[in-house]
């Protein structure tokens, strides 16, 4: 019976762990750009009390063997890329990606973080950033005194100029992909760091090669259903209500054992 309350309690932990998950979603509902996560369960070592298979007799053999679990942890959380709702803004340097890619910035420390946000403003330098203050990768130089600011579905950002009627072209935004974006590390505040396993990013033009458009004026909106999450979030709760029934049944199987010897 100790068994038991191991099990239990080891159930316990990952309810509790899918529950962390899921508040997290919910907490970001409203992130630009957000992907829900969601928490993957394996069972822990099998006691193997009966090999299955093993001989019966000289010439039978045990149809079904005799496997007890030790319960169940998580063995990770996996991050939902579908696409998020565009929302319109109206805002010239607002930038939704439309289908995969990732905007890319350059970190204090030198190094490439990658996003979905797209709230960028202007920097007292004319640069384009990210709302921590991060440059775009490569940087886009907007002049000063510009009057309109113009984004393609292809990344070329164009401004008209005072006394100009063509529009002049100040710079390209390239975006990233990856073979596996699963791979990709989270490091708040709406980026991701390449990692091993997502392998080396495909920097290209946007719109080609599979890599999603940009448009201008919009942003992409969290991937959470709320609906979805609370349906979760009640399914977790049951679970561990279960998971708290059996410790505290096993707990009085053994007063009664305790008892009655």
């Amino acid at each position: 019976m100790s068994s038991a309350l191991h099990i239990a309690r080891s159930g316990l932990d990952a309810q509790d762990m899918r529950m962390r998950v899921i508040s997290n979603n919910l907490a970001n509902v409203n992130t630009t750009g957000f992907k829900r996560d969601r928490a993957d369960f394996e069972t822990l070592m099998y006691q193997n009390l009966s090999q299955v298979g093993a001989p019966t007799s000289a010439e039978t053999e045990q149809a079904s063997g005799l496997n007890v679990g030790t319960g169940v942890r998580i063995a990770g959380t996996e991050r939902m890329f579908g696409q998020g709702e565009l929302m319109q803004t109206e805002n010239p340097l607002d930038m939704a990606m439309d289908g995969p890619g990732y905007f890319m910035v350059t970190r204090p420390d030198g190094s490439i973080a990658y996003s979905r946000d797209g709230a960028f403003r202007i920097s007292d330098q004319g640069e384009m950033v990210t709302t921590q203050g991060y440059p775009l990768e490569p940087a886009v130089n907007i002049p000063e005194g510009a009057q309109s600011l113009s984004v393609g579905n292809d990344g070329t950002v164009t401004v008209v100029m005072p006394g100009q009627a063509e529009p002049v072209e100040v710079g390209k935004i390239d975006i990233a992909s990856f073979i596996n974006e699963g791979g990709l590390q989270p490091i708040g505040d709406n980026f991701y760091l390449e990692t091993g396993a997502s392998g080396p990013p495909i920097v290209g033009e946007p719109g080609l090669e599979g890599r999603g458009s940009i448009r201008q004026g919009a942003l992409e909106a969290s991937n959470v259903n709320v609906v979805e999450e609370l349906v979760s979030m009640i399914e977790t709760q049951r679970a561990y209500e279960v998971n708290s029934k059996v410790i505290s049944t096993v707990d009085g199987m053994l007063r009664y054992v305790t008892q009655n010897m």
